[in-house]
């Protein structure tokens, strides 16, 4: 999904930036209202999540001049104001939804999923037989539904979302257990197995010395799989 991110505190937009393109989103930055409209003018945004406090003016304004245009892009607006008048005014204004800073990387992921809905905009993974919705947690494998616990359904997550690149395991240990690195533990491995024997075979690929790639077009590997 192509998100465009309003925010002018370079940490702030750095952190969502990077955040956001390790879910594997598309992402076109603007560190004020004059960029942001520029962005949208070249068109492809999908999903807008912006600052309210910008050099050139207030976030809401840009939000209320798309919603006269009628232009419907879902919206989160981010905020340092926590008073319940000035939430409600940005509910007000068009916005989706309204999250105070400080915020958890994973809350904005939640209340992305959770507008993506509610906006009809489509939220399901579609990878060969898979079918993965992140906000309802949910999985069909050719149209039959399969029980995943929650962690293999991070796991799932997150190599869907990175669909035909290859993930490091130190890079899944630290997306998908907050572990940046231990050399001591195969759990990346064990896990993956489990996805395998509930996925079926020819999804997930092991890439010898590397790590793994959710690809249904890949043809299966000749070396042996790791784990």
């Amino acid at each position: 999904m192509h998100i465009l991110v309003v925010e002018d505190a370079p940490h702030v937009r750095q952190f969502l930036l990077a955040g956001l393109r390790a879910e594997g989103h598309e992402l076109s930055p603007a560190g004020d209202l004059a960029e942001a409209r520029a962005a949208l003018d070249r068109g492809g945004v999908e999903f807008l999540i912006i600052d309210r406090m910008l050099p050139d003016g207030d976030g809401l304004d840009l939000v209320r001049a798309l919603r006269r245009e009628g232009r419907r892009l879902p919206t989160i607006c981010l905020t340092g104001r926590d008073r319940v008048d000035e939430r409600v005014e940005g509910l007000r204004s068009g916005v989706d939804d309204y999250l105070v800073k400080p915020f958890s990387f994973e809350e904005l992921l939640a209340r992305i999923d959770a507008v993506r809905r509610r906006s009809g905009v489509a939220a399901t993974l579609e990878i060969g037989p898979l079918d993965i919705d992140p906000a309802g947690r949910t999985l069909l494998v050719r149209g039959a539904s399969v029980e995943l616990t929650a962690r293999e359904f991070d796991l799932l997550l997150v190599l869907a979302r990175h669909e035909g690149q290859v993930m490091s395991r130190n890079r899944l240990l630290d997306q998908v257990w907050g572990v940046q690195h231990d050399p001591r533990t195969n759990v990346v491995d064990v896990y993956v197995r489990y996805l395998r024997g509930k996925l079926g075979a020819g999804l997930i690929h092991t890439v010898r010395g590397v790590g793994y790639v959710l690809d249904p077009s890949r043809r299966p590997a000749e070396e042996p799989e790791a784990g």
